[in-house]
């Protein structure tokens, strides 16, 4: 049997289904049991845990042959990042007590940064708390989600994009989650010793221009883009309701200036297979589908 934290999102869901598709058993371990019924009808158990719960979180780790951990995403931490360290903290008590067989635990491209604080901060500091935990664990470092471009959109259909990643002809580093999902599955299911990283990118980098260019095809009509000026980052993230914007603009920073990049240790980046083209498809149905069931609701 197999642990799944975030089993109700899109990696965690991708994981879920690439182990029942392989006929493993798994255990999805949830907040609110209530609003994960569709697993429990695809024949997992289900587990209430929250991530800051240390003894939940070992009940639900307890006797499985692995443990996927995807942390809930803060993209407005404390200057301190004291949410990452208290959960780094729960993490390392649960999985030391619970001792499973192995750990995917899912990181970040970037992770190894410590000479600039970053909104990929936390991930840095919950991988460092979790080497101290003697359990076989696989730090999955992924790319910048293709599916970030699910805000650019409705936009799209405008014939306009904003890009904060720059220059607009920049190649980045970019996969898409169904990749995480299939890889994070393969990975559990192996047997290995020691903490190793994983990194895995996309096909082929992609330039903000070939998001716009791909938003375009698909849409039969012109989309250009164009930069957010970096002198804006900070009061228009303020505006929208953010505290602590500095974290962000660093990360956007460090994708921009190339030290946001992978480690290319253990073997190499791992490629996956989901070209760009199919996500953003994917995303303008999924758009489409929403809006077409507002206005019949």
């Amino acid at each position: 049997m197999f642990a799944i934290t975030g089993i109700t999102g899109q990696v965690g869901g991708e994981v879920a289904r690439n182990l029942l598709a392989g006929r493993q058993t798994v255990r999805g371990v949830v907040r609110d049991v209530n609003k994960a019924k569709v697993w429990a009808e695809r024949g997992c158990e289900l587990m209430a845990a929250d991530i800051n719960d240390a003894a939940a979180l070992t009940a639900a780790f307890e006797g499985v042959d692995g443990v996927f951990v995807l942390v809930p995403p803060n993209f407005d931490p404390s200057p301190d990042f004291q949410e990452a360290r208290a959960i780094a903290g729960t993490l390392n008590r649960a999985l030391d007590s619970a001792r499973p067989r192995g750990v995917v635990y899912l990181s970040t491209i970037g992770a190894q940064t410590t000479h600039h604080l970053n909104l990929l901060s936390q991930h840095t500091i919950i991988e460092q708390a979790l080497r101290k935990v003697s359990v076989p664990i696989t730090f999955l470092r992924p790319a910048w989600f293709m599916e970030n471009s699910n805000w650019d959109v409705a936009s799209a259909k405008n014939g306009l994009i904003q890009s904060f990643l720059q220059p607009l002809d920049k190649p980045v580093p970019m996969v898409a989650t169904a990749d995480i999902g299939c890889l994070a599955a393969e990975l559990l299911q192996e047997k290995w010793k020691g903490h190793r990283v994983v990194e895995l990118e996309g096909l082929s980098p992609v330039t903000p221009k070939e998001i716009a260019a791909t938003f375009a095809r698909l849409l039969g009509r012109p989309v250009r883009v164009e930069a957010v000026p970096r002198e804006t980052w900070e009061p228009l993230f303020k505006s929208q309701g953010m505290k602590n914007p500095e974290p962000r603009v660093q990360m956007l920073d460090g994708f921009n200036e190339g030290w946001i990049k992978f480690e290319g240790k253990d073997g190499g980046v791992r490629k996956g297979k989901v070209e760009l083209e199919t996500v953003l498809r994917s995303l303008i149905e999924i758009d489409g589908g929403a809006k077409a069931r507002s206005t019949t609701t």
